[in-house]
């Protein structure tokens, strides 16, 4: 069956020039099947009418899409991992598949994988991914989409019959290779990487395509006014994404320079987790000892990230108006976690002052309290006018509380917004849902033991719900 008359293929990653990729080839899998295909954005980039061995001939063998790129591209970036530079980093198991366009918006997307096989920079690793690890990463990208979060799409995940080695869980295990849909694969790293060799004929050619594709609103700026405003822009965006994940109880687990893009939208999961009670310390990777990417420490650690970008710019900006370019990323990161606190709330809107006395009110009672994080958003959707709901949650003890008291006035003086559908049959329920590490395990543990898919579909399925019910298609 051929592609949508909405579909319309791109190929201009690959006019940037072999500098940034190198061609390679897909892995050859044993077997392919169809584990999860995203119905919603097949139907934003035109792809919807792929029947299901067309879908696994794309997205399980890679064959090219019509008038797409011909062979996949490795990109190519280094990074600080843990604050270490690595100059040796690159796609070691994935690529950029091919690019399109959104029905919706026309906006530039990505098609590019994770598992799909070796390339020059997988180093000592296999080129694959673990089913698990597609799961999981399925199951945050939903979850986050629903919560109003910036984040790339888990476009397909196909299960690729081999059995892989792994220390951090039961193996052999399962295989799969995930393909994700993304705004822009052009990373803090990706700069980076040409700063190291010294190209300052690449970082410009790299600064106008991102203007040209990314940033168009930067298009018509003074030639000495272009890097500090396009950081400026990526600042604005970072911190947008570091306001959503702190309002969305969301700690990545791993933020490297490699996997912070220009575009601000969340990608690339590992070991992530969402917090159980508002706790700055809670920490996602094991191997995080020290609690460099916890989830308090997050905004702190994108800031870091951004002045490494600041520093890959100097050989085409001044110095001095780089630094007042980072100086937006501080009020544009408390200004919209103020916004995205009443936001999730429900609330109708109001001025910069009272977002911001709600957000610090709201922080004081979950952090004293230590009360259910996700619990409280679906607690007080819509402010006073879910208090009976709210009377009869399991958390209603919370809310008996003196902590709550100054909290309690704060929602007083706000109504409900427009959007806040409290009558969605979502809001009956007795909790929200959630996505807490026990509830991934559970899910896991049955495809692990019997190949029994059905509590990873009925979460979807409850996302999907909660999607509707907070208006965030």
């Amino acid at each position: 069956m051929p592609v949508s008359p909405d579909y319309r293929p791109e190929k201009i990653h690959a006019a940037l020039g072999e500098e940034f990729y190198d061609v390679v080839d897909a892995a050859e899998f044993p077997t392919r099947v169809l584990r999860h295909r995203n119905e919603r954005w097949a139907a934003r980039v035109g792809l919807q009418s792929l029947t299901d061995d067309e879908w696994l001939d794309h997205f399980g063998a890679f064959k090219p899409l019509p008038d797409n790129l011909p062979k996949p591209l490795a990109l190519r970036y280094h990074g600080h991992q843990f604050r270490h530079y690595n100059h040796e980093l690159g796609d070691g198991r994935g690529f950029l598949f091919a690019q399109l366009r959104d029905v919706a918006d026309g906006r530039l997307l990505d098609l590019a994988t994770k598992g799909s096989g070796l390339t020059p920079w997988s180093r000592r690793g296999d080129g694959r991914l673990t089913l698990k690890g597609g799961v999981r990463e399925v199951l945050a990208t939903e979850m986050l989409e629903a919560l109003g979060v910036y984040t790339s799409k888990s476009f397909s995940l196909v299960e690729t019959g081999e059995a892989l080695v792994r220390g951090d869980e039961p193996s052999p295990t399962r295989s799969s290779v995930l393909t994700r849909l993304s705004h822009s694969h052009i990373r803090i790293g990706t700069f980076q990487r040409l700063a190291f060799h010294q190209d300052k004929a690449s970082i410009a050619r790299l600064l106008e395509h991102c203007i040209a594709h990314y940033l168009s609103e930067l298009a018509n700026e003074s030639a000495d006014r272009r890097a500090p405003e396009f950081l400026a822009n990526v600042a604005r965006r970072v911190a947008r994404l570091a306001a959503q994940w702190m309002v969305a109880g969301f700690v990545h687990g791993v933020l490297n320079t490699d996997n912070i893009n220009i575009t601000g939208e969340s990608f690339d999961y590992g070991p992530w987790r969402f917090a159980p009670h508002y706790d700055p310390e809670f920490t996602a990777a094991y191997f995080d000892e020290n609690g460099l990417y916890a989830f308090g420490r997050q905004p702190g650690a994108l800031a870091w990230n951004l002045t490494r970008l600041a520093e890959c710019l100097l050989p085409v900006a001044e110095q001095s108006a780089l630094e007042k370019a980072l100086d937006v990323y501080e009020p544009t990161l408390q200004a919209e976690f103020a916004k995205a606190i009443a936001r999730r709330l429900g609330l109708a809107p109001a001025d910069a002052k009272s977002d911001g006395l709600l957000a610090k009110q709201a922080l004081e009672f979950l952090g004293k309290t230590k009360a259910p994080y996700e619990q409280f958003f679906f607690d007080w959707r819509g402010g006073l006018a879910s208090a009976e709901r709210a009377r009869r949650s399991p958390s209603a003890a919370f809310y008996a509380t003196a902590e709550f008291t100054a909290l309690r006035d704060a929602l007083a003086a706000r109504g409900a917004a427009p959007d806040a559908r409290l009558d969605h049959p979502y809001f009956a329920r007795t909790a929200p849902c959630s996505m807490l590490i026990d509830e991934v395990e559970a899910i896991w543990a049955p495809i692990a033991a019997n190949d029994d898919w059905s509590l990873f579909h009925g979460k979807l399925k409850a996302i999907d719900e909660m999607r509707e019910a907070y208006a965030t298609d």
